[in-house]
């Protein structure tokens, strides 16, 4: 049975296959380090008066930073702090019973599993293990993927349920909101496009070293857009003028990034900015984050509204499955993936 960190008892040194090398560890970097220039938009704004200045906001924060924070976005806090703590009793329950979800295959409606990647960089290709466990529950249609998800802890298919159409509703209104701001026409985001709905639960226990691991590597999101739930362990961090800065959680808030592809539809308006997670020395934490997905013959391109003389044609199509491939063969660690369907002249 693969070992997973969330079985084990105490940990009072890192594990050989975990140290990253030299130039992939954080250093002196802390889970600490916030910053205050992230943009926090006030959704309940976006129903009344304010809507023209919350969509000014969004594009603003999407072509500056890359990602913002959303408050009073209709998930209700009981839900989402109902949502938190169950994940975090699904990771305490016994290693037998969380084994039935150990699965490689990637069409299974529920996976679990200990994250690693092949280190190219070593002659010898060693496996290199990332700081936590990580859950993924299939959503979209819901009925199809529900037989698949655990029984326990009990509660467990009503509350994720109900907290998945919750969120696609709200992510839903995301992309309204970003479609109305750019002049997409209504409806564009509907069907082929956010086809695929994850909910991807990530459980990092405490590190004993927190500069020579990572709860998850550099990369940027190859799908359309993600909505990160936070609990109140700080950790996660993305990249911008040469230095990494923390993402500050605030209670009941969502951090929303548009991923790549974004990037391509809105022909290269928005940017997408590389992120990670650090890991802490003393607390756990548990992160929710839920992707929109395109199916895997979804032709990916920049939206016709915003391909003119004036605005010429960055870049060009692609098919969704293809694009992702080429983003795990290079995990989205430089700007090269940027420029992989980049039109050249």
């Amino acid at each position: 049975m693969e070992v997973l960190m969330s079985n084990w008892s105490s940990v009072q040194s890192i594990p050989e296959n975990y140290v990253l090398p030299p130039h992939k560890r954080t250093g002196k970097v802390t889970a600490n380090s916030t910053g205050k220039e992230i943009p926090v938009i006030d959704f309940e704004k976006a129903d009344c008066h304010d809507r023209d200045e919350t969509i000014r906001q969004i594009l603003k924060a999407c072509q500056e930073i890359g990602l913002f924070q959303v408050v009073n976005h209709g998930v209700s806090k009981e839900l989402m702090d109902d949502t938190m703590k169950l994940f975090k009793e699904f990771f305490s329950l016994p290693a037998e019973y969380k084994a039935n979800f150990i699965s490689k295959a990637r069409d299974k409606g529920c996976i679990l599993y200990t994250s690693s990647f092949v280190n190219h960089d070593d002659p010898n290709k060693k496996e290199i293990r990332y700081w936590r466990d990580c859950l993924v529950n299939k959503c979209n249609p819901l009925e199809d993927h529900l037989p698949f998800w655990p029984q326990t802890p009990t509660g467990y298919h009503e509350v994720v349920g109900t907290y998945s159409v919750e969120m696609r509703k709200f992510l839903m209104k995301v992309l309204d909101l970003i479609s109305e701001g750019l002049g997409i026409e209504a409806g564009y985001f509907e069907g082929d496009l956010t086809r695929e709905q994850l909910l991807s639960v990530n459980h990092h226990i405490p590190c004993p070293d927190p500069s020579v691991t990572l709860g998850h590597p550099e990369h940027r999101d190859p799908n359309l857009i993600t909505a990160i739930h936070q609990c109140d362990v700080p950790g996660l961090q993305f990249f911008k003028d040469g230095q990494w800065i923390g993402v500050e959680p605030l209670p009941h808030a969502f951090v929303i990034i548009p991923g790549v592809q974004f990037r391509v539809i809105s022909n290269g308006k928005f940017t997408s900015p590389k992120h990670r997670v650090v890991t802490h020395a003393t607390e756990h934490r548990t992160t929710l984050g839920t992707f929109f997905i395109p199916s895997d013959v979804s032709t990916i391109e920049p939206a016709k509204s915003l391909v003119s003389p004036l605005s010429p044609l960055l870049y060009r199509s692609y098919v969704y499955r293809d694009f992702f491939n080429e983003w795990m063969k290079q995990v989205a660690e430089d700007d090269a993936v940027l420029d992989l369907y980049k039109i050249q002249d």
